[in-house]
């Protein structure tokens, strides 16, 4: 019996020191070293790819769209659509993007894509005026619409053929913070018009935040719309 109860002693104390040396370990010891590895080596992707300011203040991430919005004339009104600050560059359509934070706030609402087919709408594998409303199609004609009034200006007509796919359709998770170089030239005018700048200027600034392929062949050019819309603040404010 006594060496039954020493045993059953010995097995719950060696079990309980091993949780011990397991919790420091696994706890402490090993969080606090990938912390710090993680802060030492690659400092900005471990906080978050954040974005700053001239002033140094947090605007977003990196990784994070943003839409750049009008306030909405009846906020409480569900049905009511925002309309696009036409000062900034747009980014890719999408439900999932939250508020600019360029504008001092940003609020995600949610992360995914649609289930429509991608000829959902479609009549002969193409996208018609006369689309059925609610389909996909119908969506992406009255984008590309809107993309054309929108960027169009007294010297400047876009031409139809000239709208990229980014421009008109979200990403799979509706959180993409890029648009291609071709979506950010066609803003180009429209954006330097609202702001009272020189065309070459914006130019410039879209060339010099445009991003290459991934180690020269992995994905597309991208321009990150956040940076390029906080780049354009400081230099409409200089």
């Amino acid at each position: 019996m006594n060496n039954s109860v020493g045993n059953t002693a010995r097995l719950i104390g060696a079990g309980l020191r091993a949780l011990l040396v397991l919790t420091v370990i696994c706890g402490v010891i090993y969080p606090l070293a990938v912390t710090g590895i993680a802060q030492a080596l690659f400092n900005d992707k471990a906080n978050g790819s954040e974005i700053k300011d001239k002033s140094g203040q947090v605007v977003g991430s990196s990784l994070i769209g943003q839409t750049y919005n009008l306030p909405k004339q009846h906020p409480d009104d569900p049905e009511e659509a925002a309309k696009p600050d036409l000062k900034w560059f747009q980014p890719r359509p999408s439900n999932g993007l939250g508020s600019n934070g360029v504008n001092t706030q940003y609020s995600l609402i949610l992360s995914g894509a649609t289930n429509r087919s991608a000829d959902n709408g479609a009549v002969n594998g193409r996208c018609a005026k006369d689309a059925e409303e609610g389909t996909l199609c119908a969506q992406v004609v009255a984008a590309k619409e809107a993309v054309i009034a929108d960027n169009s200006t007294a010297g400047y007509t876009v031409r139809p053929e000239d709208v990229p796919a980014d421009a008109v359709t979200s990403s799979g998770s509706g959180l993409d913070p890029d648009i291609s170089p071709a979506y950010a030239k066609i803003q180009v005018r429209r954006v330097a018009e609202q702001n009272k700048l020189d065309v070459k200027q914006v130019e410039k600034l879209v060339a010099d935040h445009t991003t290459g392929r991934t180690l020269g062949f992995m994905g597309e050019p991208r321009v990150n719309v956040l940076e390029l819309n906080t780049a354009l603040k400081a230099l409409a404010k200089s």
